[in-house]
């Protein structure tokens, strides 16, 4: 619509300016008197005798008029002079008039056509077109008796702050695999002075090291380094238009958003995501080791790992393209088999000894469907354990202790009778009720649990040196059978006496 406006005052100005041409009234630039019957003087040079105009008998002052062209600055002010006259316009009989389209920007003053601006409409080039263009007419009688064109140009001042094209600074998406030192994208502003616009990065944006403007008048914003949607999904720059011929130098700006999109350059990985280092700038996982336990003899069952179950991601979380999974190595003649979508593992035989074979090691692979060469690798550890068909067990569910204080940091724990205080947990799975892969430990959550300390063979020892007579204490001790998982608990409740006290009998 603009452009449209624009070439229409360039035609009106071109067909005023031929009318002009041809007119015997043509504008100079100065200002003339027509007369009949008489002599004028244009440029005042000549007789002195001649100064003044020459009227005979017929007479017309509607002939007295002349063409105008001028020239007004834009924002002037009500009653800025236009032209000065040498036309009478007063005579008696004669109406002089403004007319045309523009008309109602000017009025006649005396001999004088002066801008009519008042405070609530200002002349904006930008608004109402470069030429203002009116008649002054001359009617005798009603009857229109001659007619002078009137030609302003309104000249441009520097009152306008450039403006960003909105549809070229909305929200953008660029892929993580966009080209370094390539154009992302343009920006572009207008000024409706026609003023140069340069462009420029705010260098304080929270993410201006991405980006670079090379050329600035021609505001393309350049890919400065690397993009990586893993560690950033958007970015946030603020650009400046700014006039780059004028003393003001106005200038705007504009906050433009980048979405970064996920590009396939990441690989597969296992979870759960190990990171070598604290340091997120870079995700890197370093895989698990799926481990399980199966039965000596069992067969036909579903694994359960720790920490399980096995399952891999695609690294470009943005595109989570489907995985498969497939076993490299370990698979011992069939024994294994692996769900190529889910990644659940199967133990098809069985091992019938775990003297022989007591540990299996596996090698599986999860690898992308719509590209299998980006595969990740992880480790899964079988082993092989007795049957369990009992569970272990302390011989009681509570124990009593009883040290007595000293300057000892380490003292054996006793019991009824002052003998020592042996736990010792029972499994019916071995003839002697002797399990030994049991691991003991005190529960962290017991109180004073930085006092004792239980060694694998049960006994309980006391730092004495930092207890205190008439001290009670109750401690949770915890029996892993290291093969089978399978846990048991007791409470033992500890006196500290004071040196010869007797604890209480049983």
């Amino acid at each position: 619509m603009q452009q449209r406006s624009s070439c229409l005052w360039r035609w009106r100005v071109l067909l005023w300016s031929t009318l002009l041409l041809l007119s015997p009234l043509r504008a100079t630039g100065h200002l003339f008197t027509i007369v009949e019957d008489g002599v004028s003087s244009e440029d005042g040079s000549g007789d002195p005798g001649l100064d003044q105009t020459v009227r005979g008998e017929n007479w017309n002052p509607c002939l007295e008029g002349q063409d105008v062209f001028s020239t007004v600055k834009e924002n002037s002010m009500i009653g800025e002079l236009i032209a000065e006259l040498n036309t009478e316009l007063t005579a008696n009989d004669v109406v002089w008039s403004l007319t045309g389209e523009d008309a109602d920007w000017f009025f006649l003053e005396r001999r004088s056509i002066r801008l009519n601006a008042p405070l609530d409409r200002v002349l904006d080039r930008e608004v109402q077109g470069p030429v203002l263009m009116a008649a002054l007419t001359c009617y005798e009688e009603d009857t229109v008796q001659s007619e002078y064109r009137i030609m302003v140009e309104i000249l441009n001042e520097n009152d306008n702050t450039p403006e960003f094209v909105e549809s070229t600074i909305q929200p953008r998406s660029i892929s993580e695999l966009a080209e370094v030192k390539t154009v992302m994208f343009t920006v572009q502003a207008t000024d409706a002075d026609g003023d140069t616009i340069m462009y420029s990065i705010d260098q304080t944006s929270p993410d201006a090291a991405y980006f670079r403007v090379d050329l600035p008048n021609s505001g393309e914003v350049i890919l400065a380094k690397p993009l990586d949607y893993e560690t950033k999904t958007q970015l946030k720059i603020t650009i400046y238009a700014s006039e780059m011929n004028t003393v003001e130098k106005f200038n705007t700006s504009a906050i433009l958003t980048v979405n970064i999109l996920d590009g396939d350059d990441q690989y597969p990985q296992f979870l759960p995501c190990t990171p070598p280092s604290n340091d997120q700038s870079h995700r890197v996982c370093t895989n698990p080791v799926y481990t399980v336990n199966i039965t000596e003899g069992e067969q036909d069952v579903l694994l359960d790992f720790s920490p399980g179950p096995i399952n891999a991601v695609d690294g470009d979380r943005g595109l989570s393209s489907p995985l498969s999974y497939s076993i490299l190595s370990g698979a011992d003649n069939g024994r294994f088999v692996m769900d190529e979508l889910t990644g659940e593992v199967r133990l098809m035989k069985e091992v019938e000894n775990r003297l022989l074979t007591p540990t299996l090691r596996l090698r599986v692979m999860a690898y992308q469907r719509n590209d299998p060469r980006k595969y990740s690798v992880a480790t899964v550890v079988v082993r092989v354990v007795a049957v369990n068909r009992f569970p272990p067990q302390f011989g009681r569910a509570e124990y009593r202790g009883f040290v007595t204080e000293g300057n000892s940091p380490a003292s054996l724990v006793n019991t009824y009778g002052n003998t020592v205080l042996l736990l010792q947990i029972q499994d019916r799975d071995f003839s002697d009720g002797i399990n030994p892969k049991m691991h003991y430990s005190l529960r962290s959550s017991s109180n004073h649990t930085e006092f004792y300390h239980i060694t694998q063979e049960g006994l309980l020892i006391a730092r004495t040196n930092q207890l205190r007579p008439s001290q009670k204490h109750s401690l949770k001790v915890v029996a892993v059978d290291l093969e089978s998982g399978d846990m048991a608990t007791a409470l033992i409740k500890v006196e500290v006496l004071y040196e010869g006290q007797i604890g209480e009998s049983q």
